[in-house]
């Protein structure tokens, strides 16, 4: 979905978190009540959540099950991938299909701040980030974007704007790492080169680019001394490189986040950016094997994908708060035809939806009765052992050397 020869922002900003996010227990309401509105069957419907590992994401399960009537199959991996390859056995499970993808990220509404996440059952109620697997992934890239905020200096002399940047930074010759789109940043004296105007012992002196000056303002620069760029290294002044390894998760993650890496190492909730963008990849990529996938043909379907924003339980709550953020939605149709709902359209068609569910299912209910049937069904079915079974379970008991622990 992200490449280099698109606004990598405007895509990002297209994601709108203002009125579009609902309770989760109001979206699957309504969620279910859409997908009847697509003629899906009651009681032949099977969702699929695409969800993170995390414990605070499996009350969403529940809530899941109480209006659809059926736990969730799993179509999730660490940290909101989805796992494509279950679409066929998904697809065998049940009538009518719906699969529900979402990156998650914490929420403190005692600061306005996204990232982070009380952990109540640890020893001392730890405060970690939301997502481990989206953390473990953005720390290198926000090492590197640390180290060059700090490592490029802006001054001037001789009211001559200047650049000195650190000659590991300057190093091209690298696998990996951040680099910096020099031609944004310093003045070309023609055009192949980037001539320098002064050396330093661990830097390089330029003269700043007419675009460099434009970006920032003449007043970013100091009147005297000099001062790093910090937060002026803005998302169009750099890109990374990375040979992506591990795990299957961590590479189809890091994928999709490493195109937009600048704007999220620079944005003011990283792992807010992170799970967003990781949202977007994963439903263009989904989507399309959605589309295509045999099990799904000749069913009805839909995948949503949005943002899980798991709000930190007090400590006299067992679960989180949870909201989600609806960011698309593809119909499939049984007979092939397939639509794509954006952010606005999906919105409005939730919203659209009856808040109340008459076939929702009351769990302790339906746990109770099954205890009471397991009370009054008090003499086992007899039991008649086949010839077959018992001659072998009767050499294995003999023959102990056939069990090997």
């Amino acid at each position: 979905m992200f490449s280099a020869n698109i606004d990598i922002e405007s895509i990002l900003e297209d994601f709108s978190l203002k009125n579009t996010t609902f309770a989760y227990n109001d979206f699957v309401v309504r969620f279910y009540n859409f997908c009847l509105s697509l003629g899906f069957e009651r009681g032949k419907m099977l969702p699929s959540r695409a969800f993170c590992s995390d414990e605070n994401q499996g009350y969403l399960s529940i809530l899941i099950a109480k209006q659809f009537g059926t736990f969730p199959f799993n179509h999730g991996r660490i940290g909101g991938i989805v796992a494509t390859d279950r679409h066929d056995p998904h697809s065998e499970h049940g009538k009518d299909l719906a699969i529900l993808q979402a990156s998650h990220v914490g929420f403190d509404p005692e600061d306005g701040s996204f990232g982070s996440y009380h952990r109540r059952h640890t020893e001392h109620c730890q405060t970690t980030s939301s997502c481990g697997k989206i953390t473990n992934v953005l720390s290198w890239y926000l090492t590197l974007h640390n180290f060059a905020k700090e490592n490029i200096f802006l001054h001037q002399q001789d009211n001559v704007l200047l650049v000195s940047i650190d000659n590991q930074i300057l190093n091209e010759s690298r696998d990996e790492g951040l680099f910096l789109h020099l031609d944004r940043i310093i003045e070309r004296k023609s055009h192949s080169e980037f001539c320098p105007r002064r050396a330093y012992s661990t830097s390089t002196c330029y003269v700043a680019s007419a675009e460099l000056r434009k970006l920032l303002g003449e007043t970013a620069w100091p009147a005297d001394g000099r001062q790093p760029i910090g937060e002026k290294l803005l998302p169009v002044l750099f890109s990374f490189k990375r040979n992506v390894s591990g795990d299957l998760d961590t590479r189809l993650l890091e994928e999709n986040l490493i195109p937009p890496m600048p704007w999220i190492v620079s944005s003011k909730f990283p792992l807010l950016t992170a799970a967003q963008a990781n949202t977007q990849a994963e439903f263009d990529r989904t989507f399309r094997t959605v589309m295509n996938a045999k099990g799904y043909i000749g069913k009805r379907m839909v995948f949503i994908s949005g943002l899980n924003i798991d709000i930190s339980p007090h400590e006299t709550q067992v679960f989180p708060l949870t909201t989600f953020v609806p960011w698309a939605a593809y119909i499939k149709e049984a007979n092939g035809h397939g639509t794509i709902l954006e952010q606005e359209e999906i919105v409005n068609c939730l919203r659209q939806q009856n808040d109340a569910n008459p076939d929702e299912v009351n769990l302790e209910k339906a746990i109770q009765k099954m205890k009471d049937t397991k009370k009054s069904d008090s003499s086992p079915p007899p039991f008649t052992p086949n010839a077959k079974r018992l001659e072998f379970d009767t050499h294995l008991m003999r023959d102990s050397s056939l069990i090997n622990f």
